[in-house]
């Protein structure tokens, strides 16, 4: 069975308890499978990313086939989204705001207005972009409003990120669907050699320096800077070694491979 969260964000948890860790979080509008139930709970597996996890049932709602299908409809062709870290849409049946995350998809949208399952919202149209045409302006331009944007493991939006969540949320904005995990996000584009072959937009991968799991994951801004998400989004300097702290000038994260995906 298909459901929809019309939450601005839902946790989406381990296990079927509210302390659980907290692995990713769905947006607004996003389509998930049903795929098991307990009381106050619902494993779901995430249509855009196939994530899987434990959500509270009376976050979703439960959709037949054909609200799935009206669903699915409103969001074919090009998706319009939002750019900026938060937005608030204005539902206009109760006049009540909702804050809309970055990357948020919005179904039947048409000049700052869009609608799903009756329910319809009004929106800066500032606010709202098509998938943005990669280069360097346009990802310097775009990502500048995310920096200091606080660490959240499991986080997907302004108020917490984690640096997988960041880096898939960053480049939906440009049409691109990274999958949710950074060891994940390590198997998609094609591999760089060399540091020095980078380009803007290029995704690196660390590990604590022991070949072992991949646990972290940034985007180069050229073969010298890098843009993640450690305690907060910032640039800090690379070198072929790995992240140096801005603060200790010593480095966080061991430099494992680079992945090019634009």
């Amino acid at each position: 069975m298909k459901a929809i969260t019309l939450h601005s964000i839902l946790p989406v948890r381990e296990e079927p308890r509210e302390s659980a860790e907290m692995g990713t979080q769905l947006l607004f509008g996003e389509m998930v499978e049903v795929l098991d139930e307990k009381p106050r709970w619902a494993l779901v597996k995430a249509d855009a990313d196939s994530y899987e996890g434990w959500v509270d049932s009376k976050m979703i709602i439960k959709l037949s086939t054909e609200e799935a299908q009206q669903v699915e409809a409103a969001y074919s062709g090009v998706p319009k989204m939002i750019k900026l870290p938060v937005a608030f849409a204005l539902s206009l049946g109760d006049m009540k705001t909702i804050p809309l995350a970055a990357g948020t998809r919005l179904p039947n949208y048409k000049s700052g207005q869009f609608e799903l399952l009756g329910a319809h919202f009004q929106i800066d149209e500032n606010a709202v972009s098509e998938p943005i045409v990669f280069n360097e302006q346009n990802f310097l331009d775009t990502s500048r409003f995310f920096l200091n944007c606080p660490y959240l493991w499991g986080g997907k939006n302004m108020f917490g990120y984690d640096c997988s969540g960041f880096t898939q949320v960053l480049f939906s904005l440009f049409g691109k669907q990274l999958p949710r995990q950074a060891s994940q996000q390590a198997q998609v584009g094609e591999a760089v050699d060399f540091l020095v072959e980078a380009k803007i937009g290029d995704l690196a991968f660390f590990d604590h320096g022991d070949g072992g799991n991949i646990i972290h994951v940034g985007i180069l801004l050229d073969d010298k800077r890098i843009l993640h998400c450690s305690g907060r989004v910032k640039i800090e300097q690379i070198d072929p070694n790995g992240i140096i702290s801005t603060e200790t000038k010593q480095y966080t994260h061991n430099l494992r491979t680079i992945r090019r995906v634009f």
